[in-house]
């Protein structure tokens, strides 16, 4: 397997981890874009004088947009060199959020949330690739859980802060706050991040044709693909669905949702310690607990207490956060030269995966209830884990030379 094609060994190691981490924290900029909309839905509404369930497309359209451009990854971004490719796609999702920021209309804020997912969708597709060159061999596990803890930051933070600041002032603000993060990471990336060259050794339509070929990848993307749509089929609606709790106060939701992105936050720094040696026990672990989790919340939510919702949660978080890492990390160690193009289809499957769970859930809610939706959420975690139990055990991770 083609490794580092790049000058990163050569960095001393705190560049090496600080690179890591600024990919981490554009994952969490990108993220918290992803999902800013949601906190803010009906203050949109409000001054754009559309109903929040049409606001609500700037999220799905979001996620549909993104899983395209990822695909559109593959064709596209294979030759050309990451840096500067990263660093051009953080300054477009900061253009984006400052142009909804100055959105007057809805039709003006739908384009300028169209155009960011453009760039999520193809930087998703490359950051992956990009942290595997950057790291030691033998460490990619842990700079996988280093960059998704931007996304369970995201969770705890990101999302908290920008509807903390649209309720302090207005929408308009928290959508700038977010641009300003972003231009100011893609101007710190510039002198810290290596020159990260490109690996592709065939054509992108080659490259991108011979994954699709692969049973082993597609077993991986399968998995995938039920545990996010899942995951988000009850993470949509988690907020109503606690409210729905007997005895549940607006301030006490807000502590458990807090608990939930605080578990997922801890998780990856487990996850980062262990994923490297024990990928695949590590997963089937994470897939049992989001499994369990969400059946008993489905189940016995009203019987749990405050307490036991909170454990549930709190497993659930942590279950999530250490999939996101499994999952990418064995998609890079499979691919192995073709990590590229694997990403791009792993990041469009994961992209259509978060829409098609909130339409599952939604679906699912409109006919039997909260609890249903937290049961079939389970349910695909249950698939998920019999897909990965069938696979074998992923390629150990990459021995530097020397070691």
């Amino acid at each position: 397997m083609k490794q580092h094609t790049s000058d990163a060994r050569a960095l001393p190691g705190w560049r090496v981890w600080l690179a890591i981490l600024f990919l981490g924290i554009a994952a969490f900029t990108i993220v918290t874009t992803e999902l800013a909309p949601i906190g803010l839905l009906s203050a949109i509404a409000r001054d754009l004088g559309r109903s929040e369930a049409t606001v609500g497309l700037t999220v799905t359209l979001y996620a549909w947009i993104g899983a395209l451009s990822a695909l559109l990854a593959a064709f596209a971004l294979g030759r050309l060199p990451r840096k500067p490719l990263l660093i051009g796609l953080m300054l477009c999702l900061g253009l984006s959020n400052v142009g909804a920021m100055l959105a007057q209309g809805f039709d003006w804020l739908l384009a300028a949330r169209a155009c960011g997912a453009v760039a999520h969708g193809l930087f998703w597709a490359v950051i992956a690739a990009s942290a595997a060159q950057i790291a030691p061999a033998r460490h990619v596990g842990l700079a996988m859980s280093i960059v998704f803890g931007g996304v369970s930051a995201a969770g705890v933070l990101g999302v908290p802060l920008t509807t903390f600041i649209g309720q302090q002032s207005d929408w308009r603000a928290a959508f700038g706050a977010v641009g300003a993060l972003s231009l100011l990471i893609a101007v710190l990336m510039a002198p810290v991040l290596p020159p990260l060259k490109s690996d592709a050794a065939q054509g992108a339509g080659a490259a991108l044709a011979g994954v699709l070929r692969r049973a082993d990848l597609w077993a991986i993307f399968a998995a995938t693909a039920f545990a996010v749509t899942g995951h988000f089929a009850a993470f949509t609606f988690i907020e109503p669905f606690l409210r729905e709790v007997p005895g549940m106060q607006a301030g006490l939701v807000i502590a458990l949702l807090f608990g939930f992105g605080a578990a997922g936050l801890a998780a990856n720094v487990l996850t980062g310690a262990f994923i490297d040696r024990h990928l695949k026990s590590f997963l089937m672990l994470a897939l049992s607990l989001l499994s369990l989790a969400l059946i008993v919340l489905g189940y016995a939510a009203e019987r749990l207490g405050m307490v036991g919702i909170g454990v549930m949660l709190a497993l659930w978080g942590a279950a999530i956060s250490v999939i996101f890492v499994a999952f990418q990390t064995w998609i890079l160690r499979a691919a192995g030269a073709a990590a590229m193009p694997a990403s791009a289809v792993y990041v469009a499957i994961f992209n259509a995966a978060i829409g098609a769970g909130a339409m599952l859930g939604a679906w699912v809610l409109s006919r039997s209830g909260f609890p249903a939706v937290m049961v079939v959420a389970g349910l695909g975690g249950v698939v998920s884990m019999l897909l990965v139990a069938s696979l074998g055990r992923p390629a150990a991770a990459p021995q530097p030379v020397g070691a």
